[in-house]
């Protein structure tokens, strides 16, 4: 069974860390710190999923999903967000995001969520 190729850009490495050991078990991971990493490497490969911080430096999530729409339009993308906000959440998915995940993260959410990509 093919393993699928999520890529995990959040400006924390923490948060990185975190999602590595709750993923790594069953998903091929490439991480990046930035939108523009990101992209860069979606460019350059291919990935099944990215799960997307919506706040970072320099190029925000938001920003970061409209590009990556540009290059991949079938990547399925989950944001991961620090904050409850129904207004940002709404307009990831208008942007083509299939879910979020809020911070603090539960294991068992993000497993369900990522399993559906």
């Amino acid at each position: 069974m093919v393993r699928k190729k999520i890529l995990i850009c959040d400006d924390e490495l923490g948060v990185r860390e975190s999602l590595n050991l709750i993923l790594e078990d069953s998903y091929d991971l490439d991480f990046s710190s930035s939108g523009k990493d990101a992209a860069e490497k979606i460019r350059n490969g291919r990935y099944d999923g990215l799960l997307l911080d919506i706040k970072m430096p320099e190029k925000d999530g938001l920003e970061t999903l409209e590009e990556i729409r540009q290059i991949d339009p079938d990547i399925k993308v989950i944001i991961v967000t620090g904050y409850q906000s129904v207004e940002t959440a709404s307009k990831a998915i208008q942007l083509g995001a299939m879910d979020y995940i809020t911070k603090p993260f539960e294991s068992e959410e993000v497993k369900e969520k990522v399993s559906r990509i």
